[in-house]
């Protein structure tokens, strides 16, 4: 990386090519701000999973160029439909059209590849460095090496960790761990003209029961089903996108589920094991030299499938306060940085993991009181708090 001179920006380096890096990436190239993020894997791809986006990460997304790549590959959901495990109805939000009247943007699903890919497509290529896995980092008064697993050594001036729940920038800042729900995640995918009709709608659709729940939607243009079977089964916990689960003992699990669930499962060739942890928030996010973003700064359970949405806003924001930033005010762009983002993700964090006991009950006087508050909080009004959150806009950037 060049070495700024005193009047020059400061040299920045990206620590991970997730959706949060790499979101953080295109926000400084349209700021005109040059940045070099390296990725740990040699091969920029990702593991095949939905992902839910919200209003208040679309219209940024749309900001820096997305909206046709999304408008391609992404399905534009209609609602949010639950239903207990014997198929009940419990609550629907309608989403569509009023979605995009109340919150300026729509509610997409899509496959985790193809956002990835449309991201990759938005930064600046050359600013990639697959294969470099980070070992440490060692912060000095004026600059930050990286020392990678390949014995390269570079320096930057600001270093933003980007690099998920396990994320090596993290534990410079902080030392703590990650923290098991009890619970794991089998996803998969699965070809629409596999299941039924009422499976390949454009919604999201939940099923709660004792223990557990199950979520469905289309990606891909609704060529494929994106499915999540969340349980507390026997299982060693594994954290990696990557580990398989047997189909059949998860089938199992959710024998008698009434709707479109033992279809899924049926259709399911391959299933994939990823157990559900975060991390408690944290007070202090950056120094004067390295901050962190997306899942390094607050893991989230995917309760409220916000962890994606949220890792956008952060770049978003991030990329306003670096855009503005000299070498002597990074310091404080870091701290604006943490102050517009740790208040909000926090709440959330804490949100998601509590919503794991309301979504489980057993059936009874708890579960139906939980029905009907949720039947009385289904209009997307509620979700104001949410969704209306407007990120920094990269083409005004702060020049503080």
């Amino acid at each position: 990386m060049r070495r700024a001179g005193r009047d020059s920006g400061p040299r920045i380096a990206v620590v991970g090519a997730g959706i949060g890096g790499l979101t953080l990436a295109a926000a400084l190239r349209t700021a005109g701000v040059p940045c070099v993020v390296y990725e740990q894997t040699r091969e920029f791809s990702e593991i095949g999973a939905g992902v839910q986006l919200a209003p208040n990460a679309v219209r940024p997304l749309r900001r820096l160029g997305l909206g046709p790549a999304l408008d391609e590959h992404a399905v534009r959901i209609d609602a949010v439909e639950f239903r207990t495990w014997q198929g009940a109805s419990i609550a629907r939000t309608e989403l569509g059209a009023e979605c995009e009247r109340l919150f300026g943007a729509p509610y997409y699903s899509v496959h985790r590849a193809h956002l990835h890919e449309a991201l990759r497509e938005r930064a600046e290529p050359a600013s990639l460095r697959p294969g470099r896995r980070l070992l440490r980092v060692e912060e000095h008064a004026d600059r930050v090496r990286l020392v990678f697993e390949d014995g390269t050594v570079h320096e930057a001036d600001v270093v933003v960790g980007a690099d998920g729940i396990h994320s090596v920038v993290r534990d410079a800042l902080v030392r703590d761990a990650p923290v098991f729900s009890g619970l794991s995640a089998f996803r998969g995918l699965v070809p629409a003209d596999r299941v039924s009709p009422a499976a390949r709608q454009p919604r999201v659709r939940l099923w709660l029961g004792p223990g557990g729940h199950f979520v469905c939607y289309p990606v891909s243009g609704g060529e494929l089903i994106s499915f999540a079977a969340i349980a507390a089964l026997d299982v060693p916990p594994a954290e990696s996108w990557s580990a398989t689960a047997d189909p059949a003992s998860v089938r199992t699990a959710f024998d008698g589920w009434h709707g479109s669930v033992s279809e899924i499962l049926h259709a399911a060739g391959q299933v994939r094991h990823w157990a559900l942890h975060d991390r408690e928030p944290l007070h202090h996010w950056s120094t004067d030299r390295l901050t962190v973003l997306g899942d390094a700064a607050h893991p989230m359970l995917p309760f409220m499938a916000q962890g994606a949405n949220q890792a956008v806003e952060d770049a978003m924001d991030l990329a306003v306060c670096l855009a503005g930033a000299r070498l002597d005010t990074v310091p404080a762009a870091l701290r604006r940085y943490q102050s517009l983002r740790a208040p909000r993700t926090a709440g959330i964090q804490r949100r998601s993991r509590d919503s794991a006991a309301g979504l489980h009950l057993p059936d009874g006087p708890e579960q139906q009181a939980r029905d009907e508050a949720m039947r009385r909080s289904a209009a997307p009004r509620h979700r104001a708090w949410l969704y209306s959150y407007e990120t920094e806009d990269t083409r005004s950037p702060l020049t503080r």
